[in-house]
């Protein structure tokens, strides 16, 4: 069972390379003052409706845990509504398990495999604001089919923007030119591995990339490229993940922590994009901020456990408690706009003898200095 003990957020460190270098043109490195101008506003008067409705489309018997770390993430991220959908014998189980969301029975053909066009039809009448797709579903035909479909109901006027991860990356890679036509707006989260495929799926030669893995220009350069030829926003995972949106532009996370090399990590990822899709944030704003808010989370516990032990279902609390975080950063700059100033404030420091409480996350510091290559 996952700690739930007193979080912290250390501050970041530089690589002890020197300043920064961004790894192509006019890439940005994230940082606080940049991840708080992205965090959509929370009206004291709002309802649960007012922070967007998100459905989730994962999970399977084999990979039921991708679908709940999803549903949490995006919870933690401030969703006001999540709606898991799976395979109509396994929602039972699925209902039991999750607790703030609901659920969607998606209907099934004789082996037990969603059947597209029918669950295609369901997931359309459903009320949402943006979808994650692909965590923990079941690889084959049928889920190949029904990820295709859901792109291509852009071209039918569906705009609610979709978060492709995992099963739903693989099934691209199957699918020749499946990025023409007018396709609603979609975030790609594969690590190097799956980005490979996918631009491979796309008649690109794997060697000529690089090495995604540990290049950063090579990584920089083959996410813009692969952004900017299928029109999507990329998020290429990995240290120091990288964020290519369609019109050229690049960012890059600052963060370089082995503890997220866990199975169900990118789940979470996936969710709390997901999540700030639904709450109307643009996907390439969504990506950048999802991916700070995770990586501040992946450091938080490293800092508690140490570069092994972390669980994917220890991230979700931090990831509130990141977001809190930021919101201080943005109150304090606006706070100083009112006043006239027009600079990059410090972040906040707990004042002395100031402490948590008990079982609760203390305050976040994280990366303010853009010369910083890493955590």
């Amino acid at each position: 069972m996952a700690d739930r003990g007193r979080v912290g957020f250390a501050p970041a460190e530089g690589s002890g390379d020197g300043p920064w270098t961004p790894p192509v043109d006019g890439a940005e490195l994230l940082d606080d003052q940049i991840a708080a101008g992205l965090l959509p506003a929370r009206d004291k008067r709002a309802h649960k409706g007012s922070f967007g409705k998100l459905l989730v489309i994962a999970g399977s018997l084999d990979y039921a845990g991708a679908a709940l770390l999803v549903c949490r993430a995006a919870g933690r991220t401030g969703a006001g509504l999540v709606t898991l959908a799976v395979p109509e014998s396994l929602q039972p189980l699925f209902a039991a398990k999750v607790v703030e969301a609901t659920t969607m029975a998606l209907p099934e053909d004789d082996v037990e495999e969603i059947d597209p066009e029918p669950a295609l039809a369901r997931i359309l009448d459903h009320d949402h604001d943006a979808i994650v797709v692909g965590p923990g579903l079941r690889p084959g035909l049928a889920t190949a089919e029904l990820v295709r479909l859901l792109l291509a109901a852009g071209d039918d006027g569906a705009t609610a923007p979709i978060v492709l991860d995992a099963e739903a990356l693989r099934s691209l890679a199957t699918q020749e030119s499946w990025w023409a036509g007018d396709h609603r707006p979609s975030v790609l989260t594969p690590h190097a591995g799956e980005f490979a495929r996918l631009r491979a799926g796309s008649g690109r030669e794997p060697e000529a990339d690089g090495d995604l893995s540990t290049d950063d220009v090579a990584r920089a350069t083959a996410a813009r490229d692969a952004a900017t030829t299928w029109g999507q926003v990329v998020v290429l995972k990995g240290a120091k993940t990288v964020i290519a949106a369609p019109d050229g532009r690049v960012a890059v996370a600052p963060f370089e922590n082995p503890a997220l090399a866990s199975g169900g990590t990118g789940d979470v990822l996936s969710g709390a994009i997901g999540s700030l899709l639904a709450q109307r944030v643009a996907p390439f704003d969504a990506a950048r901020l999802g991916v700070y808010l995770h990586g501040l989370a992946g450091d938080s516990v490293r800092e508690r456990l140490g570069d092994s032990g972390l669980l994917a279902s220890d991230l979700p609390d931090p990831i509130a408690m990141a977001r809190k975080r930021l919101a201080a950063v943005a109150e304090r700059r606006a706070a100083g706009a009112r006043l006239g100033f027009g600079l990059r404030l410090p972040p906040a420091m707990p004042a002395a003898g100031d402490e948590a409480s008990p079982g609760a996350p203390t305050v976040p510091t994280a990366p303010n200095d853009r010369s910083r290559s890493g955590p």
